[in-house]
């Protein structure tokens, strides 16, 4: 199983760092600091105010509740208004609360609401795109998946001059294809369902999963009930992980980190132990 090497819980997995926390029901913020985005923000913590864009899983409060004060400390630290990218559905509800936040503390709350439904995607900055795809947890939830798109030359102008390369293109020929590469996929809350529908989860760089139980003192069933995943589940389905990293996120907080990597060292198959990292933060 890969470990933390960080003493502050941050990570870099598969080349890509990771920031944040996420304990089940209490908090969930996921940042990628290098693509300037975040998924969920449970509670606004002093370093989540740096994150301009989030992208919402669902309305559940342990993942949207903290977005009122993340509007409200980044507009009196003089910042710009965050975007805040959500299932279509949520959007008059989450006008409403921050209506009713607006009223209550007299402040602006200046950000941007953005729906984001499926089927769509969104530019993130410079060839990064998140695209949602529908998750399966209590009530309405979406995932999302952040992808490189290249330009790629096709193959039949390889190993032809520049120049004539330059000419062709100039003249309107179409000598790109689009490459996609999914680089970070995020189940957010979901039933495991999720990881045997979307090919994209599994062949991401970097699998953002949430396992939220870990032993029988929470059956498989019950687990699925709770819209959620248990550990037995993902060893079930090992061979289908195509991912170079996958990082276990949401765990309830009945387990502490010590019992958390007693049992996943314990019960990971080889194929999956060296490419697991627990997200720990807030564990003791």
């Amino acid at each position: 199983m890969a470990k933390n090497g960080n003493p502050s819980c941050d990570y870099n997995l598969a080349g890509i760092p990771v920031r944040g926390h996420s304990v089940g029901g209490f908090e969930t913020w996921i940042h990628l600091p290098a693509m300037g985005v975040s998924f969920d923000i449970g509670r606004a913590s002093d370093a989540s105010l740096g994150c301009d864009t989030i992208l919402f899983t669902h309305s559940h409060i342990d993942h949207l509740g903290g977005i009122a004060t993340h509007a409200a400390a980044r507009a009196l630290r003089g910042m710009r208004p965050p975007t805040y990218l959500l299932p279509p559905h949520t959007i008059p509800h989450v006008e409403k609360l921050l209506d009713a936040w607006r009223a209550l503390d007299g402040g602006e709350l200046p950000c941007n609401l953005v729906p984001l439904g499926l089927g769509s995607e969104y530019e993130i900055k410079n060839r990064y795109f998140a695209r949602p795809f529908p998750a399966l947890h209590r009530g309405a939830a979406q995932g999302y998946v952040i992808s490189e798109f290249r330009d790629k030359l096709r193959e039949e102008y390889c190993g032809l001059p520049g120049l004539e390369i330059k000419k062709k293109r100039d003249a309107g020929e179409a000598i790109y294809n689009r490459a996609e590469t999914p680089l970070v996929a995020f189940t957010g809350d979901s039933r495991i369902d999720v990881v045997d529908r979307e090919e994209s989860l599994r062949k991401a760089r970097l699998l953002i999963l949430e396992v939220t139980f870990l032993d029988e003192r929470v059956s498989v069933e019950s687990a699925r009930e709770k819209g959620h995943v248990h550990l037995d589940e993902v060893i079930e389905r090992a061979d289908l992980f195509e991912n170079e990293a996958i990082l276990m996120t949401h765990f309830s907080s009945r387990y502490n980190a010590a019992r958390i990597l007693e049992i996943l060292d314990k019960r990971l198959p080889e194929s999956l132990r060296g490419r697991v990292t627990p997200f720990l933060n807030h564990f003791r």
